[in-house]
């Protein structure tokens, strides 16, 4: 079984789908309303959305007859702690490049503006 983190960017691979996600940050549409902006049928667009919703990034819910799409946002928390895990390692090895660099120099190193302590 494939995780869901993978799911999510596997899903946000595809720039349609990341377009689609985009207009969602705006509120819920319908798949009429996602479909408009491009040249494609509201099938292709029910399709981009079940790939969105198989990766939790997208629910459908009730409205008289319409089944509007709403961005489940918590989803992205995921992508964001799993980001920003690396990248506070990344910018740890900076830190020690910076370090031996300085060291090499004979120069103290700076500690950059914003890090981390």
């Amino acid at each position: 079984m494939t995780d869901q983190l993978s799911l999510v960017f596997s899903a946000l691979a595809d720039p349609t789908r990341r377009d689609i996600v985009a207009r969602l940050t705006q509120g819920d549409a319908t798949v009429s309303e996602l479909a408009e902006p491009y040249d494609v049928s509201v099938q292709a667009i029910s399709k981009q959305l079940k790939v969105l919703g198989d990766a939790g990034l997208v629910t459908r819910g009730r409205a008289a007859q319409t089944r509007p799409a709403h961005l489940e946002a918590e989803v992205f928390d995921l992508m964001t702690g799993w980001i920003e895990r690396y990248r506070r390692q990344a910018e740890e090895r900076y830190q020690r490049l910076d370090a031996v660099l300085a060291a090499m120099q004979g120069t103290p190193a700076q500690p950059e503006q914003g890090a981390a302590s």
